[in-house]
């Protein structure tokens, strides 16, 4: 029998996306022969993942993690909702979002963490699990917060599971003192309301300093051409352009925004109060910023191929 060379399992893989534990098997099962390899992983459904790489994948889960002073969030994306329900496609959604605790954010070291009770790494899972279940899924992206005095509070919006649903948040909360067990349940609740003015109110950045400055030129350049359609003096203008900057920023920036809880305070008033210090927040929305085809039908596309109509 051929001797099966990690070269060998890394083309048969590129071949056709399985996983890597999946490769090797199959090399092993074929006597180190390619092609028999390549029919042996397509018997057994798993060389189908490659196939389905190429669809847009914009429905899925977000699912976030917590554990004592951090938390982690996370999106996986599938091509349906109908997914989203499926039990094993959750599971592998909560898995990912506690190895993202240890792993951080960045989805090279999520993908090669090891997946829990498999002998594979996430991304020989992921892939696995595209092959099982038939639709192209990414892990699209991860965010994790640490706080050594404080808490980092998670907030999902409309969770189908606990810790799952299309809106979640994540708000790290500080205080300048020492946080004994009382401070820091007052403070987690304190997070999981700022939370929740969060994923309503959409805020771009945490104080004026984190305003993305392209974003900024952008808006003062069309609210300068505002002003001059008005005929006013330049010095006028230049006073109507810095005000309705500031409500830009009331708009954009979570410390500048209404405390939507109140509909008067602001979010750094509340902050203040409480004695307290936001160092950071992240907020994942379910498929945003994905480019969908126009009319893109994933039903419809099994219809068509299986020569149905819909």
């Amino acid at each position: 029998m051929a001797e099966i060379t990690a070269a060998l399992v890394k083309d048969l893989r590129e071949r056709t996306g399985a996983g890597m534990m999946d490769c090797k098997k199959a090399l092993s099962e074929a006597g180190g022969d390619m092609e028999a390899a390549i029919d042996w992983l397509r018997k057994k459904g798993l060389s189908a993942a490659a196939k389905k790489s190429g669809r847009v994948a914009a429905e899925g889960l977000v699912g976030v993690a917590s554990a004592p002073g951090r938390a982690a969030m996370v999106e996986v994306n599938a091509e349906t909702d109908f997914v989203a329900r499926n039990e094993t496609f959750q599971g592998f959604v909560r898995a990912v979002a506690q190895i993202a605790l240890l792993a951080g954010d960045d989805i090279a070291a999520i993908q090669a963490a090891a997946y829990p009770g498999t002998g594979r790494s996430v991304g020989e899972e992921l892939t696995h699990l595209v092959a099982t279940v038939g639709e192209n899924m990414t892990i699209r992206r991860a965010v994790r917060f640490q706080v050594p005095d404080g808490v980092v509070a998670t907030y999902m919006h409309n969770a189908v599971a606990p810790g799952l649903g299309k809106i979640g948040v994540l708000v790290a909360v500080s205080r300048a003192t020492g946080t004994d067990g009382s401070e820091a349940e007052a403070l987690e609740l304190l997070g999981r309301q700022i939370g929740m003015h969060i994923a309503a109110a959409r805020p771009d950045a945490l104080d004026v300093n984190a305003v993305d400055p392209a974003a900024l030129d952008r808006e003062r350049a069309v609210l300068v051409e505002q002003a001059r359609a008005s005929g006013k003096p330049d010095a006028i203008i230049d006073k109507m352009v810095e005000g309705r900057i500031r409500k830009y920023y009331e708009e954009v920036v979570l410390l500048e925004q209404l405390w939507v809880h109140d509909g008067e305070s602001r979010v750094r008033a509340v902050v203040k109060k409480a004695g307290a210090t936001l160092t950071g927040f992240a907020r994942f929305h379910l498929g945003e910023g994905i480019d969908r085809p126009a009319g893109g039908d994933f039903a419809a596309e099994v219809a068509a191929a299986a020569g149905l109509t819909t």
